[in-house]
């Protein structure tokens, strides 16, 4: 059974093109378009990994990656944020809320694939 994926971005074309990436490589891909839809969803169905924009519309990456790291069940799932912010601090700021891998947009497919097969270890 294929690994399930929550791709969260507030851009439909950048969803559709992770979305398009990873399903390429074998993996199940649900989107939600900013960080409260994605919680929603993350309460009613059961996920591999997650990737994140930083910033969306009312809940951002940075909320969106604490509040998983304090949801029960979802303490320890890989977390790839994917954004334009490329400064340090941003990506500092994205390993402190709990990300595992951070990558700055646009997401080399290559590179995105084998970083979410890393993280779940296949």
């Amino acid at each position: 059974m294929s690994k399930k994926i929550l791709i969260v971005d507030d851009s439909d074309i950048v969803l559709r093109l992770h979305s398009y990436i990873l399903e390429g490589a074998g993996f199940q891909c649900i989107s939600a378009e900013n960080g409260f839809a994605a919680m929603e969803v993350l309460l009613r169905e059961s996920f591999d990994l997650v990737i994140t924009d930083i910033n969306m519309p009312r809940m951002n990456g940075y909320e969106l990656t604490r509040k998983i790291r304090s949801t029960e069940g979802y303490e320890h799932i890989p977390i790839i944020i994917i954004s334009t912010e490329e400064e340090a601090k941003d990506k500092m700021k994205g390993m402190e809320a709990g990300a595992n891998v951070y990558i700055v947009k646009p997401a080399q497919p290559e590179n995105l694939i084998t970083n979410v097969r890393m993280l779940l270890g296949d």
